[in-house]
């Protein structure tokens, strides 16, 4: 079955649940809920990368995600470590994270894919065409899905480059990062052309705007859920190898609705 990442946001300023898990014991129960709920992996982070956010240096970003990841490693618990600085990648796999997951596929920070060549981890390449605070200025394209792709085996040729297996390699469509609401259905409805480069991929969708924007009315936390979950299924049948997600529980059960009405 599809695998899913949790999502851990030690930050005060994340789209949806800002400042809710910065206390240390609150993040770890956290934590501990989700993998209980059947998360595979724990994605500790803590810088956010909405729309518009400002970047942390990464002394501030390792105070808040090494403890974390240092207590869950210690219960045994899988953790990845979401960050754009090397700097914090080395640090956290050295506590224990298995995977680095890079929003911009080693692009916000050139020594990235080096620092992951010498590390025993793997990696999530990310689709990205800039930072948060603009990214919505290089929405530009003609078929998508199909450029999207076309980038993502360009970071990969970098990555094998700089010494990283492609057995190591995770590849996320980047959804939400310089895309408008309807080019984010477009890449979904072709993630066809992603998976087809042979790599594990990894789709995000959860709590983003463009899945609000498809519910009528206020669409709070729980509606948002509720379509994450949706599209995380969709996306497990379309061959994802793993989806990213704040609401594990309702995921869970989303795949398992999904694996029975396969007969798998």
């Amino acid at each position: 079955m599809t695998g899913i990442w949790g999502i851990l946001n030690i930050t005060p300023d994340s789209f949806s649940d800002g400042g809710r898990y910065v206390e240390l014991d609150i993040a770890l129960a956290r934590a501990r809920t989700m993998r209980a709920q059947g998360a595979s992996i724990v994605d500790v982070g803590g810088e956010s990368t909405r729309p518009g956010a400002e970047r942390i240096g990464s002394i501030e970003e390792q105070r808040r995600v090494l403890p974390v990841i240092e207590a869950l490693t210690a219960d045994g618990i899988p953790t990845s470590i979401d960050t754009l600085n090397a700097d914090t990648a080395a640090a956290a796999v050295r506590a224990g994270a298995r995977i680095v997951n890079d929003v911009s596929g080693g692009l916000a920070d050139e020594r990235m894919l080096a620092t992951v060549a010498d590390l025993d981890a793997d990696i999530a390449i990310g689709h990205w065409r800039g930072p948060s605070s603009d990214m919505y200025a290089h929405a530009q394209y003609v078929r998508i899905a199909r450029e999207v792709a076309s980038e993502l085996r360009e970071r990969v040729t970098a990555a094998a480059v700089a010494g990283i297996a492609p057995s190591r390699v995770i590849l996320d469509p980047g959804i939400g990062f310089a895309k408008s609401g309807e080019q984010n259905w477009e890449v979904l409805r072709g993630l066809d052309e992603i998976i087809g480069l042979g790599h594990r991929v990894l789709v995000g969708t959860s709590r983003k705007r463009f899945l609000a924007d498809t519910l009528d009315g206020d669409p709070g936390q729980a509606r948002r859920d509720l379509a994450t979950a949706v599209t995380s299924a969709l996306a497990a049948r379309a061959g994802a190898w793993a989806v990213r997600v704040h609401d594990v529980d309702a995921t869970r059960d989303a795949l398992a609705v999904a694996s029975a009405w396969d007969g798998v």
